[in-house]
C-alpha cells in the first residue's frame, strides 16, 4: 500500500489543496492534526480514501490527498485511521 506523499506534489493540485484550505476556512489547529497524521506516515489504498478529523475530512487517491471537506460533505472511497 503507497503512503501519503509529502513532496513533488503537482503544482495544480498543491494551489488547489491551498484555495481548499482558503475557501473553506480549515482552521490552523485542523491543519495541525493533519501534519501529525502525516508524520505517522500513513499507509493509504491504491484508489480512493478519506480520513475524518474534528472539523474537517481529507480525502485523496493513492498517494496523493486531492482535497478538503468540511463536516456535512460526504467523502467516497476507504475510511483510513
Amino acid at each position: 500500500m503507497p503512503r501519503v506523499r509529502r513532496q513533488n506534489v503537482p503544482p495544480a493540485l498543491f494551489q488547489h489543496l491551498l484555495d481548499r484550505v482558503r475557501s473553506r476556512k480549515i482552521p490552523p489547529s485542523q491543519l495541525e492534526q493533519l501534519a501529525k497524521w502525516l508524520d505517522r506516515e500513513p499507509e493509504v489504498p491504491e484508489g480512493l480514501w478519506f480520513t475524518r478529523f474534528s472539523s474537517m475530512t481529507v480525502c485523496g487517491e493513492g498517494e496523493l490527498i486531492k482535497t478538503f471537506l468540511l463536516p456535512g460533505q460526504a467523502p467516497k472511497g476507504q475510511r483510513v485511521p
